[in-house]
């Protein structure tokens, strides 16, 4: 029996996971469950799963939710914790075998870094802890041996490839990604995007954030980040291909030629599971592929003048220091911007860009020097937004 906190149990993320321990009662049970603001299903989650604690935002999140267990009558109420210390506490508490780290953005870091510490395996869903604090993490990781699995399903494939043969002979690392909703738009026609036309994803329903991250192709870079500290890889061993059928989801090319790919159904379950069972293999509720069906898959080279972010996700990594921390910030500002449509759809890498160029990029050596830089981003890239706004006006 293996206990579990979740990290973000009311997102996509925490639900898939939850759904895996409900399907395995005799092997999973959680520990701890974090969630945001979600209290009506955060109640529902404590009445099902029972877990020894469950934190959340705020003091007025956990009033809510205190009133909705008490309104159906809860059997088991556990204590209701709130804020940052409690995340940390409960994801490096003895009874956290694995944690899920699926909390969206640079606010997962501070409770992820805390379960490396105390030497747990962390199945990592939480892409800003690499991208922001790399460097850190997997000092950290190898320090207290810690087990870092990661569950973005590019990096998951990544991980599974990279057991068919010695790290030395890894020649490069090949990351999938769909084009998102603009693959084929000329450039002259992105200047007019609408929020609602980056929304719409071909293949996945994802959150707002990640969603328009897709449409620029920033979150491919955000993963080419990624994959440089979890494999330790330099920028020129990571490659992406643009794969819009979304079914192979890394590829690892070794030093004979040999390609090895991972190809599995659209289904975060699988990842998660893998992550949780690692290096063993259990049987997953995901659909399997019928290889008598017709497919075809195609594959092509990424467009760096219509995608930039993703060309500036490789300098930054390049650049090193508080660099990728940086590029997370201003690219959150400048997405949330043009979902409120305060700049265009052009305008989030340029804003991106000139983030860099101004804040100054040093060493990060604690999780509070990364808080400390994201916020600095932060706020230069708010600056920027408005003096880009003022100027339409």
């Amino acid at each position: 029996m293996k206990f579990v906190t979740i990290l973000g149990s009311t997102g996509s993320i925490g639900a898939s996971t939850l759904d895996i321990i409900r399907r395995n009662p005799d092997k999973y049970r959680v520990h701890a469950l974090v969630a945001g603001r979600n209290a009506e299903l955060l109640a529902g989650q404590i009445a099902e799963f029972r877990p020894a604690v469950a934190v959340v935002a705020d003091d007025t999140v956990r009033a809510e939710l205190s009133e909705r267990l008490s309104a159906q009558a809860a059997s088991h109420r556990p204590p209701l914790e709130v804020g940052r210390m409690a995340q940390e506490a409960v994801a490096s508490a003895p009874e956290t075998e694995i944690l899920i780290s699926a909390i969206v953005g640079v606010a997962g870091l501070p409770a992820t870094y805390a379960a490396i510490q105390a030497g747990k395996r962390v199945g990592l869903a939480n892409k800003e802890t690499m991208v922001t604090a790399g460097e850190l993490v997997t000092r950290a990781v190898e320090r207290h041996r810690a087990e870092l699995i990661p569950v973005d399903s590019e990096h998951n494939g990544a991980h599974q490839c990279l057991r068919a043969g010695d790290r030395k002979d890894v020649r490069k690392l090949i990351l999938t990604a769909s084009g998102g909703p603009f693959r084929e738009t000329p450039l002259e026609a992105m200047a007019s995007v609408t929020p609602a036309q980056a929304l719409n994803h071909p293949t996945w329903k994802m959150g707002p954030r990640i969603t328009v991250d897709s449409a620029t192709l920033m979150n491919k870079g955000f993963e080419v980040i990624e994959a440089c500290w979890l494999f330790g890889l330099p920028p020129s061993m990571v490659e992406v291909v643009v794969h819009p059928q979304s079914s192979v989801h890394a590829m690892v090319e070794y030093s004979d030629g040999s390609v090895i790919a991972q190809i599995c159904a659209t289904d975060m379950r699988m990842p998660i599971q893998y992550a949780m069972t690692w290096p063993d293999r259990d049987e997953a509720p995901v659909p399997r592929i019928d290889w008598r069906e017709a497919r075809t898959w195609s594959f092509s080279p990424p467009d760096y003048t219509k995608f930039p972010l993703l060309r500036l996700a490789y300098e930054a990594q390049s650049a090193g220091g508080a660099s990728t921390c940086i590029l997370n910030a201003a690219d959150e500002i400048a997405v949330e911007s043009f979902l409120k449509e305060r700049i265009s759809f052009l305008e989030i890498a340029s804003i991106v860009e000139e983030t860099l160029n101004r804040v100054p990029g040093r060493s990060l050596e604690s999780v509070d020097d990364v808080l400390q830089m994201d916020q600095e981003a932060r706020r230069v890239a708010a600056s920027l937004v408005t003096q880009s706004a003022s100027t339409a006006v």
